[in-house]
């Protein structure tokens, strides 16, 4: 097996003081220990059997949203290094009750005062609407069972969420119990909340909720058999459903064996109208979003999740991206992501934890296009909604409109070393209100490029518009224009070719000249006047394009913007050819500001103009 130099020796010594030490002379593969792991299907049982004989779920399709619950204040808060303080606490509960939530579970009560005393305030300040259900987590142990109902007294819409893990594993390793003692520490916890339901909640709407935790690791069967148990002693109806949350504790397969197993669990209860099936979906192998989406195709009803996917370990499924998923599907998400960056605002002051650049629809570059051909892409895209007859939301590259969780499209594209035209092009056009015709945008994109290649780094809007300023206008040497004048000749009936007359008088290498000249137009006849002036060489105009400057912040009222291609060429040998840009409130001195731009540009590049004047 072959070795890789290191990184030092790479860059023979000229290392960036960032970059990570790396130790040995160099590097070789190791073959991972995958003798410590064996397959979850390997040792799991999905079966078929006559109540579920296939799976239904791939042929389904989403359309609706689930019911949400925010588990935030709980599950993403126990999961903090710095868990929440009841100022930040409130201002999260507040924020979930803006965007629509109307199940969120606040606290475990019995965890901490912290969480007991915020409970309580929020009941005893009549804090929470009357259409909200809160939901507090027990473990199914009786002194945290009573402390937990003692809580939430008085509130009006609970959810009594109780759990106990009833894997294989846990059951071997952690607890030393066999099932029917893992499955009489769910009944007889039930049994307590529902005496405590009828003796001091009784003014209250009560929901339960069971979770068979780490139910992934679980046997179907057994979850079933728990779960049953669990609706035997609170006997729920289809009016007052219990909740039967089927939680990936720990993501152990693929999202496609969720789906398998909420399906066989929605097939296999005997009272499935009086169950809504809820899931909590965790994120260790990275696609609890998947299997959230799979999961609801089989069958579930109901979400638990947090913003930005906080949680234990790698975290809980993400709320906004699965909203946002249905919502680029024309699917009604029934919670609010109109004003997305304050929702990221809240959630990283109270969490302490950034949401990452790439992260799907809320990351600060998820909406930006850095590539050349990615940026072309869009700029088209943008602009055909603008055409009559448009219908929807369809630009490449952007499955969302930005404008649609608040953000703007300034930040679309972005410019760096592998962008192209397109995307400076785009920069320009839409901050600066300046269009340029295609070959304009190549010729200028090539100057950008030796910016961004020199600096390795990106190049911010107002530094293109100043290289365009210094590319085409400000260039005043050796030509200048320093006034004209255009009549055009009212007598005749019939318009000719060489109707415009212009006069005007330009500066060449500081040295004043006047011109005379005749054409069909003011640019015409302006060129015109310029060959008369040097000889030995023809001046001609390959490509003319005139536009009204858009409203932008860098425009000084109403502005045209002309671009034009001039060729210099001397006898039959082939001529220079430049892209020169005149910006001015005229329109014809844009149009003669262009010209001499482009002269400009030639010269810089080679023609010395070195004929003398012509008298």
């Amino acid at each position: 097996m072959s070795t890789v130099p290191a990184a030092n020796e790479q860059t023979n010594g000229n290392c960036d003081p960032k970059m990570p030490k790396i130790n040995g002379h160099g590097a070789v593969a190791k073959k991972m220990p995958i003798h410590k792991y064996r397959a979850f299907q390997d040792w799991y049982q999905i079966p078929f059997d006559d109540k579920w004989p296939k799976r239904s779920w791939p042929e389904k399709r989403l359309s609706k949203a689930p019911r949400w619950c925010s588990v935030d204040l709980r599950d993403g808060n126990q999961a903090l290094i710095n868990p929440m303080n009841f100022q930040k606490k409130m201002l999260l509960f507040q924020h979930l009750l803006r965007l629509g939530y109307k199940e969120i579970e606040v606290g475990f009560p019995a965890a901490s005062q912290t969480e007991y005393d915020f409970i309580r305030h929020i009941i005893e300040e009549k804090l929470i609407p009357d259409d909200v259900w809160i939901q507090v987590l027990t473990q199914a142990r009786e002194p945290l069972i009573r402390r937990t109902v003692e809580c939430v007294t008085g509130a009006k819409n609970i959810v009594l969420h109780i759990y106990n893990s009833t894997s294989e594993l846990q059951r071997r390793v952690v607890f030393n119990k066999g099932r029917d003692e893992i499955k009489n520490m769910a009944v007889e916890g039930v049994k307590l909340l529902k005496e405590l339901r009828d003796s001091e909640l009784s003014a209250s709407n009560v929901r339960l909720e069971y979770s068979p935790e780490s139910f992934t690791g679980t046997e179907l069967d057994f979850a079933v058999e728990v779960s049953e148990a669990v609706m035997d002693v609170w006997q729920p109806t289809p009016e007052d459903q219990v909740i039967i949350n089927v939680p990936a504790t720990v993501e152990m397969a693929t999202p496609n064996v969720y789906a398998d197993q909420i399906e066989w669990v929605c097939a296999h209860l005997t009272r499935r109208d009086c169950v809504c099936v809820s899931l909590h979906p965790h994120n260790d192998r990275g696609t609890g979003t998947a299997a959230a989406e799979l999961a609801m195709m089989a069958g579930a009803d109901r979400v638990e999740g947090c913003l930005f996917g906080n949680g234990e370990r790698t975290g809980n499924v993400c709320l906004v991206t699965l909203a946002l998923n249905l919502f680029t599907q024309g699917i009604d998400p029934m919670v609010d992501f109109s004003s997305l960056d304050e929702t990221i605002s809240i959630a990283e002051y109270c969490t302490e934890l950034k949401v990452p650049e790439r992260y799907p629809w809320a990351g600060s570059l998820v909406y930006t296009a850095f590539s050349g051909s990615h940026q072309d892409a869009i700029k088209k895209g943008l602009a055909a909604l603008n055409v009559e007859g448009a219908n929807g939301w369809e630009v490449p590259y952007l499955p969302i409109d930005p404008v649609d969780i608040g953000r703007k499209y300034e930040a679309l594209i972005r410019v760096n070393s592998q962008s192209g035209k397109g995307g400076i092009a785009y920069v320009l056009e839409t901050e600066y209100g300046i269009e340029l015709p295609k070959e304009a945008q190549a010729e200028f994109a090539t100057v950008v490029q030796q910016i961004t290649d020199n600096s390795g780094r990106e190049i911010l809007s107002k530094d293109i518009y100043q290289a365009f300023l210094s590319t085409y206008i400000d260039c005043l040497d050796p030509f200048s224009l320093v006034d004209y004048d255009m009549t055009k000749d009212s007598t005749k009936t019939v318009v000719l070719d060489f109707d415009t007359l212009v006069t005007a008088r330009i500066l060449f290498g500081g040295e004043s000249l006047e011109l005379s000249g005749r054409g069909n137009g003011p640019i015409a006849a302006f060129v015109t006047g310029l060959n008369t002036l040097f000889e030995g060489v023809q001046i001609s105009l390959n490509d003319y394009h005139s536009s009204a400057r858009a409203h932008c912040q860098a425009a000084q009222s109403s502005e045209a913007v002309a671009v034009v291609r001039c060729e210099v060429s001397r006898g039959k040998d082939a001529g220079i050819c430049k892209y020169g840009v005149g910006i001015h409130g005229n329109t014809t001195t844009a149009v003669l500001e262009a010209v001499i731009s482009a002269l400009n540009r030639i010269a810089a590049s080679g023609e010395t103009f070195a004929a003398a004047p012509s008298k």
